[in-house]
């Protein structure tokens, strides 16, 4: 049999087509199929395999045909392939120089070799791969900028327009006719310069046939100011019809200068989570130590920096330090915390010939090892390729707005250009006049006034409802897709769980008491290197539990530890340990077997030579998790376990929660592969997790949900964020989507109603009848009875009852 050539290495080394590792010659997982051999890291992957080798092979294969393709149409761009990712563009942590590329947030398939706009949304493209370095905005720079000076002259206008309102006409009879070019010279600096690129984009959605929010923003700005403008410079062209009980005609520059504020303000928000998205990226780069300990054949220790670390190194990490790369342990032991890529709380014990993960944290110890894999092809920058890549291809929800858009601008348009025919050839003297008026009466009842506030307000509400309610939204997207979900998969430790080695049990044997085995135990321990040690030890300490002196401490391979505590021999340990002392753990069988299944760890005590009972250490369960689960079932809503603890602790969990479906040993990529099969099948899927291995499976999913009590990474990786950690927030999350949902459809009900019953009305179809021909002043208060109606409507939220 031969090698698979598109898994194997010129070095003679396999590659696992299921998980990607790299797999040693004398490896003893092997498979053969179709006159190929194949190599794998481990029995699990190589039974995966066997299973569906189909489905591994043809997945190399379309790997393969996107490498091809893309490096075809781009030869110079910088991409990673795996068996995992088929067009990863994430640099490896710590490297530099690296070409970017640049692609619509909103739609996948624009990108570009230079930055610039989207050319069918408008939105500015982002670079591609993110990098460590935190890079200014500049788009966010500019927009914040534009906002300043909008709000700072925006005001005043409203002062001028509506202050006659509120102090009987003192402002107009102050100014006199000089008000008006106040408000034409306060509000053209907003409605041309902070508008310009509002502007730019509406004249290339038009250019590229493609009318979205821009449209209607670039439209309804350069309507009502132009209007206003031209009704400023030459008022005497107006007839009578169109003044009010004055004489003067009205303008609506206060109307132009409040929208571009309050879009560019839009604007901020909305750059402002997407810079949060890229700083989650930047986090897990960071994750990385800068540098590492190399040694050299003559045995003496240098600095060097992480990039130029190569496969084969021997590298020494003493106590406290990050671990720099993926590798392999040649010399000492230690407890390595691997939370920030396993979310499992516990330290994992390493030793000679185990493999570390690089940005794990080393423990008490002091390991050298040889360096495996370095750069991108690390397990942390295959998290950060998968996390990038999950949200890219993430397909965002069209706005509802937009899509009425499409049909709701071109048709406006074509309103009053027909209008205007209409007036020219067949209206009274003055033909053009009437006609222009009537023209831009049609525009301004058009104008997208309350359009423009009908999704940001009940989102700002909406938003603000949550946080009262422990839930946080990213942005709009996240709202209006969580109300879609029938399928939610859940991290178990510190989701489910409380996410902290807890003690749970103590059980004495007379005529011994909880409190002297606990003493003895966590007595021997404090002398213990054990992960769960410090658990046992804190326990005692939190009971105001005395330690006593302990002599003759040893630690027992493969058993527990011994000592002598206050001159009593004390053996703690597993039942191997309790054998070799003679001491009977029967009296204690059935709690101990209970506590095993319960997913709990065991730890017995003896106490010169007599078993004294035993201590149970585990992840509790939170006391929410069991009525949230039912809360969403009762919603329709199918719950999937996902951990990376084994299958018999992850099995013991679901059974007490009543779950049925488990996914266990799971890395990152097999909560990440689950989502998308699930999103295959053609479900709607949010993912619930806390810690950074969680971050690609939460960008992938629909929705991805954060337990505001774990990672930083997985917050800012989901839309959702559950600030307390308590998962009944989830059922609230959802009753509050579907009202949000509702209710903005209601204000996009309320922006049109008043231009469809208006936009007739300002065509002049009651002037042959009644000689009426509307005003472009009641066209402004129609704009002004939707904003206030939009308003209304999305305050109703915040009382709003969401679960009964």
């Amino acid at each position: 049999m031969t090698p698979d050539p598109r898994f194997s290495k010129p070095s003679g080394e396999f590659v696992d087509p299921v998980c990607g590792m790299t797999v040693r010659p004398d490896g003893p997982h092997r498979f053969e199929h179709a006159d190929h051999e194949y190599r794998f890291c481990s029995a699990g992957c190589k039974a995966k395999f066997g299973n569906d080798p189909d489905f591994y092979l043809s997945r190399a294969a379309r790997t393969a045909d996107s490498a091809h393709s893309h490096h075809a149409a781009h030869p110079h761009a910088t991409d990673s392939h795996d068996a995992h990712s088929h067009r990863v563009h994430v640099a490896a942590p710590a490297r530099k120089h690296v070409s970017a590329r640049y692609y619509c947030p909103m739609d996948e398939d624009v990108e570009s070799d230079v930055p610039g706009d989207c050319p069918k949304c408008g939105m500015a493209l982002e670079p591609y791969p993110t990098t460590a370095e935190a890079a200014p905005n500049p788009e966010l720079a500019d927009m914040t900028r534009r906002f300043a000076w909008a709000t700072a002259l925006s005001l005043p206008v409203l002062v001028l327009a509506m202050g006659d309102m509120i102090g009987g006409r003192a402002i107009s009879e102050l100014l006199g006719e000089s008000k008006t070019w106040l408000e034409a010279v306060l509000a053209t600096p907003v409605c041309i310069w902070a508008a310009w690129p509002f502007h730019v984009r509406a004249v290339r959605s038009i250019g590229n046939r493609s009318p979205n929010m821009f449209t209607l923003i670039g439209l309804g700005v350069t309507v009502a100011y132009g209007y206003s403008l031209v009704a400023t410079w030459v008022p005497d062209a107006f007839p009578a019809a169109f003044r009010d009980h004055t004489g003067r005609v009205a303008v609506y520059f206060e109307a132009a200068s409040v929208i571009v504020a309050l879009i560019l303000l839009g604007q901020v928000l909305e750059l402002r989570a997407r810079s949060r998205t890229n700083a989650a990226i930047r986090e897990l780069l960071a994750l990385a130590p800068a540098e590492a300990t190399r040694v050299r054949p003559n045995g003496e220790y240098e600095r060097v920096a992480l990039d130029s670390i190569g496969v084969g190194d021997r590298l020494i990490v003493r106590p406290g330090e990050k671990i720099p790369t993926d590798a392999r342990v040649v010399d000492g032991s230690s407890a390595v915390d691997e939370s920030m890529l396993t979310g499992e709380p516990m330290p994992v014990a390493k030793s000679v010939g185990d493999r570390v993960a690089g940005a794990t944290l080393n423990g008490t110890g002091v390991l050298v090892i040889v360096a495996e894999r370095v750069g991108a092809d690390t397990l942390l920058a295959r998290i950060v390729a998968m996390v990038a890549e999950a949200q890219r291809s993430r397909a965002p929800v069209q706005r509802l707005a937009d899509r009425v858009a499409a049909v709701f601008v071109p048709t406006v348009i074509a309103i009053a250009v027909a209008t205007f025919a209409v007036w020219a050839f067949a209206g009274p003297q003055p033909r053009l006049a009437h006609a222009l008026l009537a023209a831009v009466a049609v525009l301004i009842i058009a104008c997208p006034c309350a359009l423009g506030l009908a999704t940001p307000m009940s989102i700002m509400v909406a938003t603000g409802r949550g946080a009262r309610l422990g839930v946080l939204f990213r942005d709009a997207q996240a709202i209006e897709r969580l109300r879609d979900v029938d399928v939610i998969m859940v991290d178990k430790t510190g989701t489910l769980t409380e996410g902290r080695p807890r003690l749970i049990a103590i059980v004495a044997v007379e005529p011994f008491d909880e409190a002297s085995v606990l003493r003895a135990i966590a007595t021997v321990e404090r002398g213990s290197e054990h992960p769960l040690a410090g658990t046992i030890v804190e326990a005692a300490r939190s009971r105001a539990i005395a330690f006593g002196e302990v002599a003759d401490f040893a630690a027992v391979v493969g058993q527990g530890v011994v000592g002598k505590v206050d001159g009593r021999a004390v053996a703690c340990g597993n039942d191997a340990l309790m054998r070799a002392n003679a001491a009977d753990t029967a009296p204690t069988r059935a709690a101990v077997q209970q506590h095993r299944a319960d997913g709990a760890t065991v730890m017995f005590c003896a106490i010169d030579g007599r078993y004294a009972g035993f201590v149970a250490v585990g992840d509790p369960i939170k006391a929410t998790s069991r009525a949230a689960l039912a809360a969403l079932r009762a919603r329709g809503i199918r719950v999937v376990m996902a951990s990376g603890d084994a299958l018999a602790t992850a099995s013991a969990v679901a059974r007490q929660l009543g779950i049925d479906e488990v996914l266990a040993d799971a890395s990152p990529h097999d909560k990440l592969e689950r989502v998308r099969a699930l999103k295959a099948e053609g479900r709607v899927v949010a993912m619930a997790g806390d810690g950074i291995n969680d971050a690609p499976a939460l960008a992938a999913a629909d929705v991805g949900i954060a337990m505001g009590t774990g990672t930083d990474v997985a917050m800012a990786t989901a839309g959702v964020t559950l600030v307390r950690g308590d998962l009944n927030a989830i059922a609230r999350a959802v009753a509050l989507s579907r009202a949000t949902m509702a209710n903005i459809r209601q204000n996009l009900f309320f922006a049109f109603v008043y231009n469809a019953l208006g936009v007739p009305i300002a065509a002049g179809v009651l002037y042959p009848f009644f000689g009426v021909l509307l005003s472009p002043m009641f066209a402004a208060a129609a704009m002004s009875a939707s904003s206030v109606s939009v308003i209304a409507n999305a305050l109703r939220l915040r009382t709003q009852t969401l679960l009964r």
